[in-house]
């Protein structure tokens, strides 16, 4: 009897112990952002009994009443909760003031900054949109340490040129691959920068080779928002600016001056008669006639609402800019609609759609124009009207070499044109099991734009047709999908998290173009011309499918493992080399969280080291293939004409690199990151130009390699940290150094680019032309130099063609960065952002015609800098031969007179802003009121004589639209 009540007893303990349990459930937010938390650790204190955060930040467990909870995430403060009745416990963490436990995204991956062993920057919101622009690179621009943005172009809607650690390809691409909300997309993406939630450059193959043969040149990922859990917000952002010609050292001469540099030619009795002092009586200012002050208007409308099961994040925007040059306009109206919706525990559906309608109307002042036309002739007669030079009245001159007025044609010719992107996901996450998700991110895009240039016949242009018509129109489809199984799991001290995926996308484009002349003054019906000219049109297409894996592992978040490989095959490779496969490992080491390490100065200190190979393709779509034109004709048939050899040995370009990085964080307010890289890239593409004996242009081939080499390093302090008094001051600097040199070429050869050189030894960007020697001081004429080929012997030579083609410098930098400045004070708040360039050389080569010494004498021409000089007599030590009307001894050609230091520091962007009080906004049911006036470009210091050292990447001057000065004045809402 009493083993039977004994056994009862212990059953009914049992039995009550078990009921006694419930399951909590909940989810883990960031109480700042409201958004969910993945990966949090939930653990009943005193016990190994804990769970992990879904990506949702959702979590399961079961605990008694009475028992805590304990809610830890790296990088927030950890939260204590007593089970009580209730099965639902939400809890909000607080972040921590650690930098290095931020999310960071990483490809297909997000990752603690503690726990990530690859080289990544990261750029937040906040900090992307201080700048006014209608694109997403520009807001990276001295940001990212190793990442070159150079704005080639002031024009409104133009893109800049992206480099990351480098020029790694010759004849494939060397654009980074940019990826939106995890769809590899065409190109940079043209979206609206306020729908931005942060990007991430990935740089090393530890974080590119899940890209496999599209990273090769560094990876961007953009991130747009989302909504926040609870948060229903309705937020209006609105700026107005205004953006002034910004023209640099470069200035041009007015009547006298020009007139003055007439009257120093050396062969006075070479100047045509007529230029006089009678040319004083007219000055006219084509550069101020042509420039306007240009208005930019932003506006945003923006919706972020939801619960637990449905969110929504809607955005509305518009952007419209007028040019600094008379004539040409911007506008894009955007839209976005990013949603979650979750269905029952395990299915969320996230569909994702954007659109954005561009238009360009373009009846732009030439610039070259502004700065060719003389002073000394006008554009209008007496009474306004606007002179045609080809149609003069007897006894009226012009003095401009080309005998043309562009406002002549300018007032009938025009052009335009429409842009339309859509962006569409259609994404889901399935929760297979607690530690298994699987992840369907599906997309299509479609890019359509048209256009027309329309010359009239009433223009000098339109006389010989009697007026034209051209239209064109383009599409462009990309499908892409992703399906992939990502596994997260943690047992005591490690730490695993894997993923398996699949990826297809494939591409196709279409275009076409017609030309009709003989048109009725303001037609713009192509039916309507008389005569048909020629017609174009292309299409082309590609695909690539991919397989690809990424594990990585964590133990007692000190020790840290990547792994990663992916399986490539691509539509423009021949049978032989279809498939790639790419890879890279990584490993970490969190030293301050070692029992040894003492150093109480020290928050966080990791050391990280990655190798991998990632993979590039020809910028052609066809290489493999054997192609022939049917552009010729024969008795009016098409003539097939071979046009291409092809290559089915072409095989992939290849980067081996390898990063070592330091991460740390000290005095618990300063963070310092260091990187040194090797990128060496093999079996170099390039296009191989073959004798026309042989039939056929040329045809590519994999022909040798270069090697990319840098150091990078990021700094981050908090000179005085927000405290009560609220004053709060942190400067961010980053800077970035790469090192090109080219290691092999097809049979060692050198590859002469006309004013660039490949040679083995040298950098790929060095530039290769005559050398310039100055002025004889006795005679005023050029020097150059030559050089003997036998005896290595270098002497001067005033025979331009006797002088000897050689290298003469790079236009790589030495280094480049930016740093910035953030302070803040009761409600008020001022930043500021620079960026810089260190060495390197532009070749000026409009100095070819304003800076000629007589040689384009109806030109206008660049006045003298600060230092230059002019040689008039014997014994003159100058930087300018004498000026000769009709140019002395070639001196104007291509040398290394016109290359000039690239260096360059630029206030990018400067503000200041005031947010009301909450007190104060809480009467009028706001949650947030901001007022801000900023200035872009509005300092800028170089010796550089042209309009903007920011000359593209390549390193060449020419007429550039210049980066313009902006000044705007703007507000944030939020309700």
């Amino acid at each position: 009897m009493i083993k039977i009540l004994s056994t009862i007893f212990f059953v009914l303990c049992t039995a009550s112990a078990v009921f006694a349990q419930s399951a909590i459930t909940g989810i883990v937010t960031d109480s700042e952002s409201g958004s969910p938390i993945p990966g949090a650790n939930v653990q009943i204190k005193g016990t190994s009994t804990g769970v992990v955060t879904d990506f949702d930040g959702n979590y399961s467990i079961s605990a008694e009443s009475g028992q805590i909870l304990v809610f830890t995430y790296l990088g927030f403060k950890p939260k204590e909760v007593i089970v009580s009745t209730m099965t639902t416990v939400n809890v909000s963490l607080e972040s921590s003031t650690s930098e290095l436990d931020e999310i960071v995204v990483v490809g297909y991956t997000e990752q603690k900054k503690s726990s990530v062993t690859s080289a990544v920057s990261e750029v937040k919101s906040k900090e992307l949109t201080d700048v006014t622009t209608s694109d997403v690179s520009t807001m990276l621009q001295g940001k990212a340490a190793g990442v070159q943005v150079v704005q080639g172009s002031g024009q409104p809607g133009s893109l800049p040129s992206v480099r990351i650690r480098g020029l790694t390809s010759i004849n494939g691409g060397t654009n980074p691959l940019w990826v939106l909300d995890g769809v590899i997309v065409h190109g940079t993406p043209n979206l609206n920068p306020n729908d931005v939630e942060s990007i991430s450059v990935l740089k090393d193959a530890s974080a590119t080779a899940l890209y496999g043969s599209r990273g090769a040149n560094g990876v961007v990922v953009v991130t747009t928002k989302q909504a926040k859990l609870d948060q229903n917000t309705l937020t209006i952002t609105s700026r107005l600016g205004y953006s002034y010609f910004n023209n640099g050292n470069f200035e041009t001469m007015n009547s006298q001056q020009l007139y003055d540099y007439y009257q120093s030619f050396g062969n006075q009795d070479n100047i045509p008669e007529g230029i006089d002092e009678s040319v004083l009586a007219n000055d006219f200012d084509w550069f101020e006639n042509g420039t306007q002050t240009g208005v930019i208007q932003d506006h945003n409308l923006t919706f972020t609402g939801g619960n637990e099961k449905s969110k929504t994040f809607l955005s509305l925007g518009y952007y419209n800019e007028t040019g600094t040059l008379k004539g040409y306009k911007y506008d894009r109206v955007s839209a976005r609609l990013n949603h979650d919706y979750k269905i029952g525990e395990r299915l969320t559906l996230k569909p994702k759609v954007a659109v954005n309608y561009n238009k360009r109307n373009n009846r732009q002042h030439s610039l070259y124009a502004l700065y060719t036309y003389m002073p000394w002739d006008t554009p209008t007669d007496i009474n306004g009207t606007i002179i045609n030079p080809q149609d003069l009245e007897s006894g009226q001159i012009w003095y401009g070499r080309d005998n043309a007025n562009y406002l002549y044609n300018l007032q009938y010719n025009y052009s335009n044109s429409r842009e339309l992107n859509l962006f569409s996901n259609m994404d889901l996450e399935y929760q297979i099991l607690p530690d298994l998700k699987f992840i369907s991110t599906n997309s299509v895009t479609f890019y359509y734009a048209d256009g027309m240039t329309y010359t009239d016949p009433k223009s000098t242009s339109g006389l010989a047709n009697n007026g034209q018509l051209y239209k064109y129109n383009t599409k462009r489809i990309t499908n892409f999908t992703n399906q992939m199984l990502k596994y997260s799991k943690s047992m005591g001290a490690h730490r695993i998290n894997a993923l398996l995926g699949y990826e297809y996308q494939d591409y196709k484009y279409t275009s076409s173009g017609a030309t009709g002349y003989g048109i009725v003054s303001g037609t713009t019906i192509l039916d309507n011309a008389a005569t048909p000219g020629a017609v174009s049109g292309t299409t082309n297409d590609s695909a690539l499918q991919s397989v690809l894996f990424n594990a990585d592992y964590g133990y007692d978040n000190r020790y840290l493992a990547q792994f990663s490989i992916r399986r490539d095959g691509a539509s423009n490779f021949g049978k032989d080399n279809q498939y790639g496969t790419f890879y890279s490992g990584s490993l970490g080491w969190n030293i301050h969280n070692e029992s040894f390490f003492k150093v109480k100065e020290i928050n966080q200190l990791k050391l990280r080291a990655s190798y991998g190979a990632v993979g590039n393709r020809p910028a052609a779509l066809y290489p493999q293939y054997d192609l022939y034109s049917l552009q010729s004709t024969y008795n009016g048939l098409p003539a097939p004409s071979p046009y291409q050899y092809g290559n089915d040995d072409l095989a992939w370009e290849i980067s081996y690199q390898t990063n070592i990085g330091l991460d740390s964080h000290f005095f618990d307010r300063a963070s310092l990151s260091l990187e040194y890289y090797n990128k060496d890239t093999s079996d170099l593409l390039y296009y191989v130009i073959l004798p026309s004996t042989s039939g056929y242009n040329g045809y590519y081939e994999n022909i040798g390699g270069v090697v990319n080499t840098g150091f990078e390093a990021n700094l981050s302090v908090d000179v005085f940290k927000e405290n009560q008094s609220g004053f709060g001051w942190t400067i961010t600097g980053n800077i970035g150094t790469n090192s090109n040199e080219v290691t092999e070429l097809f049979e060692g050869e050198d590859i002469d680019r006309g004013t660039k050189l490949s040679r083995v030894g040298e950098d790929y960007n060095t530039w290769f032309m005559r050398k310039w020697l100055g002025v004889d001081s006795e005679t005023g004429n050029p020097l150059w130099e030559t050089v003997d080929p036998n005896t290595g012997e270098r002497s001067e030579t005033t025979d331009y063609n006797a002088a000897t083609k050689q290298i003469v410098g790079s236009s790589t930098p030495d280094f480049y960065g930016g740093f910035s400045s953030m302070m803040l004070y009761k409600g008020f708040s001022l930043s500021a952002n620079f960026n810089f360039s260190q060495g390197g050389q532009i070749y000026h080569s409009s100095r070819e015609l304003y800076d000629a010494d007589g040689a384009y004498p109806t030109y206008n021409q660049q006045v003298l800098q600060e230092g230059w000089s002019r040689w008039e007599e014997p014994g003159d030590i100058a930087t300018h031969p004498q000026a000769l009307y009709g140019g002395n001894n070639l001196s104007n050609k291509t040398s290394s007179r016109y290359l000039e230091d690239a260096s360059y520091l630029r206030m990018r962007n400067i503000r200041l802003g005031y947010t009301f009080s909450q007190k104060w906004l809480s009467d009028l049911h706001m949650s947030n009121f901001e007022v801000y006036l900023t200035g872009d470009n509005l300092l800028t210091i170089t010796d550089f004589s042209g309009t903007d050292p920011e000359v593209g990447i390549d390193g060449y001057a020419s007429s550039q639209y210049p980066i313009s000065k902006r000044i705007a004045f703007g507000l944030n809402l939020s309700f």
